[in-house]
């Protein structure tokens, strides 16, 4: 289902990503965890290229891209693979959460407006939304807002659902809201990469987790047995100092 070689990137002389591999499966649901400027939400912005890697072979569903040889068309090919959900929701400010869920299908897709308001209620109501269809985002909770991103993303029915720490900017009490809307959607055996700093939560939905830091894999394996068998240093070190709160 999705592939990664060698993928490399940089930020000026700043090495993000040093020669990434990965593979995950149709059906299944990666998380990926490490501390802060280890290259996580590169590493998800590369496999859309909202990000583009100097180096490195990306494959999804049936569409694949080397980064040395990208063109507009291979781009376009393999963005219309996934779908992203955004740490900051990344909603139409003027537009109701209906015409944020609809706004793909109208415009990329060509689909009657009709049609796609039929899909865009279905999803809304399926995230818990059903009588918000017509507020503004300015007028939703945070819980509320990252739950139409969710929807958005579910629209244009995508080969893998991208998640890039979609709950650390939420208050703590709507936390739990999204986490259950992603959770039904894992149960739908949906292809997810989730890049999360929800411990409990890689652990209870997540099929294998990888640890990130400084740009590579230091880790990957089951939930079991990252958070309670690590194997690296570098993986005690992170989880002690999360679950100890130092």
């Amino acid at each position: 289902m999705i592939t990664v070689k060698n993928l490399k990137k940089r930020f000026g002389n700043n090495v993000v990503l040093d020669g990434i591999d990965i593979h995950v499966n149709e059906g299944e649901v990666l998380a990926i965890i490490g501390p802060s400027g280890s290259g996580k939400s590169t590493l998800l912005r590369c496999l859309n290229l909202l990000e583009k890697p100097e180096e490195g072979i990306i494959q999804i569903a049936g569409t694949k891209v080397d980064a040395r040889k990208m063109n507009s068309k291979a781009i376009y090919q393999l963005r219309q693979q996934t779908a992203m959900v955004f740490q900051h929701y990344n909603l139409f400010k003027n537009k109701t959460a209906l015409e944020n869920v609809t706004e793909s299908l109208i415009i990329a897709k060509k689909m009657k407006k009709s049609e796609a308001e039929k899909i865009g209620k279905e999803l809304l109501e399926k995230v818990g939304l059903k009588d918000k269809f017509h507020q503004y985002p300015a007028t939703l909770s945070g819980g509320q807002q990252q739950r139409v991103g969710i929807a958005r993303a579910l629209a244009v029915n995508p080969s893998a659902i991208l998640f890039d720490e979609p709950t650390s900017a939420l208050d703590p009490e709507w936390v739990s809201e999204v986490l259950q809307v992603m959770k039904e959607i894992a149960e739908q055996k949906s292809t997810m990469i989730i890049v999360t700093h929800e411990m409990q939560f890689a652990e209870e939905v997540a099929d294998r987790v990888i640890f990130m830091a400084d740009g590579n894999i230091v880790e990957e394996n089951t939930p079991y047995e990252i958070f309670n068998r690590p194997q690296s240093p570098r993986t005690q070190q992170f989880l002690k100092k999360i679950g100890t709160g130092e």
